[in-house]
């Protein structure tokens, strides 16, 4: 049997898509499992030992150079690439237009969302056959519930992501253990204070951690170098691809993050997390594992640094205890 699975964009997504990677091959130990990804988070499929070729796709870029004959002869190359192989089913578990495309340029029969529970109820058109999978559900759970239904096997399933943190060169890293703070957020809305993340930071270097800090470009960068500043001890990461990203967060001892696929990535490296929520609401898309994992916050309801200390005091006491 072989399968391929589009789930495109964003990273959060993609990473909880991992856990539907980890049912099909305890259902079908022998499958072929292929996958169709923004380019730029390819890094996250390839964690999973499970998945075989990994199709690449850059929506994103494509969208700033729509005029350009290169961008027009790489979708051709990914519309070929995608028609060639026979495969015995797609599924699509993203449920927009841009995927429901994808999926209508691969060889198999389709599945995906039906019209009244996908996300762009016309992506429905482009499927074989469509499940309505409540929209009330977590994320990664209404993955699993579309792929048990698509390929009728249980939903019950221990949650496993199935991935392990990759070996990393980090020469910088310095400490015997480390906590790193994810405070870099797509919306400015969805930032903590940056007193508040400094208050933390001090508070685990006198627990005995060094506090790493990632970023993406140079304005988060720059907020890293202020927090990093009041905060002797902690280190600004420097420029990071994705797999280094999951080496380090893979080796912490904690991960806190506001609302970011970073910190779903902890999660899946079952990393103990904290994840602050300032104006979005977790319950649909917050950390969800089987690990230590804390949402705290939501709409009107921002967390103290009292409310993160405390339980990141309790994660690592009992981690170490």
């Amino acid at each position: 049997m072989r399968l391929l699975l589009v789930k495109t964009s964003s990273l959060g997504d993609v990473i909880h898509n991992l856990p539907v990677v980890s049912d099909l091959r305890s259902v079908f130990p022998d499958a072929r499992i292929d996958w169709c990804v923004e380019e730029s988070f390819a890094d996250i499929p390839r964690l999973h030992p499970a998945v075989g070729d990994i199709i690449p796709v850059a929506i994103r870029r494509w969208r700033k150079a729509l005029f350009k004959r290169s961008t027009w002869q790489e979708i051709g190359a990914l519309k070929r690439r995608l028609g060639e192989t026979k495969y015995d089913a797609i599924l699509d578990t993203q449920g927009l237009i841009k995927s429901a495309l994808l999926t209508g340029c691969a060889s198999g029969r389709r599945y995906g969302y039906a019209a009244e529970v996908a996300r762009e109820p016309l992506a429905a058109q482009f499927y074989d056959r469509t499940f309505v999978i409540p929209s009330n559900a977590h994320a990664v759970e209404r993955n699993r519930w579309l792929s048990a239904a698509a390929f009728d096997y249980p939903v019950d399933l221990p949650l496993d992501y199935g991935i392990q943190a990759p070996a990393v060169d980090l020469p910088w890293l310095t400490g015997d253990k480390h906590a790193v703070l994810l405070t870099a957020t797509s919306r400015d809305d969805k930032l903590w204070d940056e007193a508040h993340w400094i208050t933390v930071a001090r508070a685990l270097i006198e627990r005995g951690l060094t506090p790493v800090l990632p970023s993406g470009n140079a304005r988060e960068r720059e907020r890293v170098e202020r927090i990093v500043a009041a905060a002797p001890g902690a280190l600004a990461a420097p420029p990071m691809r994705l797999h280094e990203l999951a080496g380090l967060i893979g080796r912490a001892a904690l991960a806190i993050g506001v609302d970011t696929g970073l910190v779903h990535l902890a999660t899946a490296l079952n990393v103990p997390t904290i994840a602050l929520y300032i104006t979005t609401d977790p319950a649909l898309t917050g950390v969800h594992g089987v690990r230590a994992l804390h949402n705290l916050g939501g709409p009107g309801h921002a967390p103290t640094p009292a409310d993160v200390l405390a339980l990141a005091e309790r994660e690592l006491r009992e981690r170490h205890a």
